[in-house]
C-alpha cells in the first residue's frame, strides 16, 4: 500500500501554491560600482510572519564569484547608492514611521547616521567629490485657518478637528489625504549634521538629480508654473547653485522636460521630453541641448515608445528603457542620433500579474547590471559588457526548480472588430494533455496603457495549477505597439472596441483545441476590472466573472478619485457636466440591465483611484436585479489590493473559489 502511495506522489504535480508566494524572492534596483567591477541590489522577499515585503541590499561581483549580504539585518533598507570612489555606501532604512539616511564605510564596514527625519527622502544622490548627498523631501507648510477653534479644557476629550481643504490636489491613492507640503532639495554633508534647503516657494521638486561635474549645480524637473495643481503635462528642466540658491530656467518647451542628466563631460544635459497633447496616449523621446540650455536636439526620432530611466553609458551616447510588445528594452543612442538595441527582456520586478518591469543600471566601459526574470522566474541580477551577458543571481532556484510550473504560449489573432492583429500568451496547466479542452479564463490588465507580457505571474500560475487555461492579451491601447495603437481607446475606454479583442482571444482558444467553451471565466483588475464589468453587459458566454476594482460610473469616478485632473483632460472629450451622454456610454453601470453572468467584486476599502463607492454601485444593482454577487472588500487597502503577500492570495483564492462555483464537471457539459 505505501508503495503504491510513493508511486502516485512521485507522479503527481508539484504544484505552486499559496504557502509558495511567501517563498518568492526577486532582485531590484541595481547599482553598479564606480570602478564597473561589482554590483549592489536589493533583495526583495516576502515575510511570513509580518506579511510584509522584506528589502535587504546584497552585493556581487560582475563576474559572478562573489554574492553576500551587505544590510541585511532587521529592517527594511532602500536607495543603496555607492559613493563616486565606491568606498561608501549611502543608504535608507524606514524605522518606527521615520527615514534614517545613513553611510556604510567598506573598508571597516562600520555605519554613520548622517541624520533621521519624519518624511521620507528620495532622489538619493552624490556629489561628485563624495563630500555632500543631494535628495528631495517634503516640507510642511502651516496652513491657514477660516476659523478659531475655541480653547479646550485642560484634560477635555474632543473629536478630531474638522479639515478644511483649499486646494486641487488633496489625496492620492498611495498616502490618503495629503498634508499641506511642498517636495524640495536638501544637500547634507557626507559626514551628517544639518541639511540644508536649496528650493523654495509651493512647488515640487521631486524628479531625478544631477550635479555637475565641479559640484556646482543640480540640474532637476519641476512644473513651477501658477496653475501647476491643474496642469497634468507640464514640466521643465532648472539648475539651482549649491552656494547661492540661484535657480536658472533651462527649458521652456510646451509638454513634458524631465529626467536631466548632466554628461560626464558636463557639456551636455540629456532629458526626456513628451507633448502636452490632450491624448490618452503621448510618447516621449531623448533629447541633448548644451549644458547652459540651448540647441536642444532629438534624439530618437521615430521610435514611438515610452522612454524612461535615462542614463549616461559614455559622453557620446545615452541609454534608456522602453517597452516594444510586451517586453522592456535598454536602448542606447549617440549624440549623432545612431540607435540600439543594448539588451532585451529587461524585468521580472513584478510577480502578482505579467506586467512589463525592469530596472538596470549603466557603468563604466559600457557595462550595464540589469533585472531580467522569464515565464518561470521573477527578476534576478545579469550583467553585460563588451557582448558577453552574465547571470548574476539565482533566487528561486530552491522553490521553482522543484515545482511543476504552467507552459506559457505566446499567440497572435487577428480582432473580429477589424483584423487588426492582437498579441496574446497563455499559460496551460502544469498536467497539461495535448487535445484536452480546459476551463478558460480571460485575465486583462489595467492601465488600459500598461502592458503584459512573457513574464512571471503569482497569480495566474496558481490559476493554471488549479487547472484553467489561463490567456492574456495586449489589446487595443496597450503600449509597446506605437501612439496609434495605444490611442485606438481614445474617448472608448471600455467599449465594444476592446471587448472585440477579448472576445477574439478567447475564441481562438477555442477554435485551436485548448478551451472548453461551456467553461469560459473572464476576470481583470482596475481598467482590467472595467473591461470586465462591461463584457458581461454585451456577452453572456462567460459562466462567471471577477472584476477588481473597476470603475462603474464615469459620471461618479472622475470627480471622486485622485486622478481627476489628467483623466478628465486626457481621456475624455471634456468634463461630465458637459458630456454627459459619453460618460455614461462608457460606463458599465449602463449596461447592468443586460447582466446575467454571476459576479464577483473586489476592492480595497481605501482606494482613491477607483474608489470602493463604485464596487457598491454594481453590486447593488445587480443585487436589485438579482444576479448572483458578491463584494469582497480588503480592510486597510488602497489600488494595490495585492500589495502584501496574504493579499495577493487572497485575492487569488476568492476568484478561484468563485469561478470553480460556476465551473460545470464534464458530464454536464456534455448533456448540454
Amino acid at each position: 500500500m505505501s508503495l503504491s502511495g510513493n508511486a502516485y506522489a512521485e507522479d503527481a504535480p508539484r504544484l505552486f501554491s499559496a504557502e509558495d508566494v511567501f517563498e518568492l524572492e526577486w532582485a531590484d534596483d541595481p547599482q553598479i560600482s564606480p570602478d564597473g567591477k561589482r554590483v549592489l541590489y536589493i533583495r526583495r522577499s516576502n515575510d511570513i510572519m509580518t506579511d510584509r515585503t522584506r528589502a535587504h541590499v546584497w552585493l556581487s561581483d560582475l563576474e559572478g564569484r562573489v554574492h553576500e549580504p551587505l544590510l541585511a539585518e532587521h529592517g527594511s533598507y532602500s536607495s543603496p547608492r555607492w559613493s563616486p570612489d565606491g568606498s561608501r555606501i549611502a543608504y535608507l532604512r524606514r524605522v518606527k514611521g521615520r527615514s534614517e539616511l545613513f553611510v556604510r564605510y567598506l573598508g571597516s564596514g562600520r555605519d554613520a547616521l548622517l541624520n533621521s527625519y519624519a518624511e521620507r527622502p528620495t532622489n538619493l544622490t552624490w556629489s561628485p567629490d563624495g563630500n555632500a548627498l543631494a535628495f528631495s523631501m517634503a516640507v510642511k507648510k502651516k496652513a491657514d485657518k477660516l476659523i478659531k477653534e475655541p480653547k479646550k479644557p485642560k484634560g477635555a476629550v474632543w473629536s478630531k478637528p474638522a479639515r478644511l481643504i483649499d486646494r486641487a490636489r488633496y489625496r492620492t491613492n498611495a498616502s490618503g489625504f495629503r498634508d499641506l507640503a511642498y517636495d524640495h532639495i536638501f544637500i547634507l554633508p557626507a559626514e551628517g549634521g544639518t541639511a540644508r534647503q536649496l528650493t523654495s516657494g509651493d512647488f515640487h521638486h521631486d524628479g531625478q538629480l544631477s550635479f555637475s561635474p565641479d559640484g556646482q549645480e543640480i540640474v532637476f524637473s519641476a512644473n513651477r508654473n501658477p496653475e501647476w495643481e491643474l496642469q497634468s503635462r507640464e514640466a521643465n528642466i532648472f539648475s539651482v547653485n549649491i552656494g547661492s540658491g540661484k535657480l536658472t530656467q533651462l527649458t521652456d518647451a510646451p509638454g513634458v522636460e524631465a529626467s536631466p542628466r548632466i554628461s560626464p563631460n558636463g557639456q551636455y544635459i540629456g532629458y526626456l521630453q513628451a507633448s502636452n497633447a490632450q491624448e490618452p496616449f503621448v510618447p516621449s523621446s531623448v533629447f541633448v541641448m548644451d549644458r547652459s540650455g540651448g540647441s536642444p536636439k532629438e534624439l530618437t526620432t521615430g521610435l514611438d515608445r515610452r522612454v524612461s530611466n535615462l542614463q549616461w553609458l559614455s559622453n557620446r551616447e545615452m541609454t534608456f528603457t522602453y517597452q516594444n510588445r510586451g517586453e522592456n528594452l535598454i536602448g542606447a543612442v549617440s549624440l549623432g542620433g545612431k540607435r540600439r538595441v543594448a539588451v532585451k527582456g529587461i524585468g521580472g520586478t513584478t510577480v502578482g500579474r505579467p506586467y512589463v518591469s525592469g530596472d538596470y543600471d549603466a557603468g563604466p566601459g559600457g557595462a550595464l547590471v540589469y533585472t531580467k526574470g522569464s515565464a518561470y522566474r521573477p527578476a534576478d541580477i545579469y550583467a553585460s559588457r563588451n557582448g558577453q551577458t552574465r547571470r548574476l543571481t539565482s533566487l528561486n532556484e530552491d522553490l521553482l526548480a522543484h515545482r511543476d510550473l504552467g507552459e506559457l504560449r505566446e499567440f497572435t489573432f487577428a480582432s473580429s472588430l477589424d483584423g487588426r492583429e492582437i498579441q496574446g500568451w497563455m499559460i496551460t496547466p502544469p498536467d497539461y494533455q495535448p487535445g484536452k479542452r480546459y476551463p478558460l479564463i480571460i485575465e486583462i490588465h489595467g492601465g488600459p496603457h500598461l502592458a503584459y507580457g512573457p513574464h512571471f505571474s503569482a497569480e495566474l500560475q496558481r490559476m493554471a495549477a488549479a487547472g484553467y487555461v489561463v490567456i492574456y492579451d495586449n489589446h487595443r491601447g496597450s503600449i509597446g505597439y506605437g501612439s496609434e495603437f495605444a490611442n485606438l481607446l481614445k474617448y472608448k475606454y471600455s467599449s465594444p472596441d476592446d471587448f472585440a479583442d477579448h472576445m477574439s482571444a478567447v475564441d481562438w482558444a477555442i477554435d485551436n483545441g485548448f478551451a472548453d467553451q461551456d467553461n469560459l471565466f473572464i476576470a481583470g483588475g482596475s481598467a482590467g476590472g472595467i473591461a470586465t464589468a462591461y463584457a458581461i453587459g454585451l456577452t453572456n458566454r462567460f459562466n462567471a466573472a471577477v472584476a477588481a476594482k473597476p470603475v462603474i460610473n464615469w459620471v461618479s469616478k472622475v470627480l471622486t478619485a485622485d486622478s481627476y485632473i489628467s483623466q478628465i483632460a486626457n481621456q475624455f472629450p471634456g468634463p461630465p457636466w458637459e458630456h454627459l451622454d459619453h460618460y455614461w456610454q462608457r460606463s458599465p453601470l449602463s449596461l447592468v440591465g443586460n447582466v446575467e453572468t454571476p459576479t464577483m467584486l473586489i476592492t480595497g476599502e481605501v482606494d482613491y483611484r477607483t474608489p470602493i463607492s463604485e464596487t457598491e454601485q454594481f453590486y447593488q444593482a445587480l443585487q436589485l436585479r438579482k444576479v448572483p454577487s458578491v463584494m469582497v472588500r480588503i480592510p486597510g487597502a488602497n489600488h494595490g489590493i495585492a500589495g502584501r503577500p496574504s493579499r495577493l492570495n487572497a485575492k487569488t483564492d476568492y476568484t478561484l473559489a468563485w469561478f470553480e462555483k460556476y465551473r460545470k464537471d464534464e458530464d454536464t457539459a456534455q448533456q448540454e
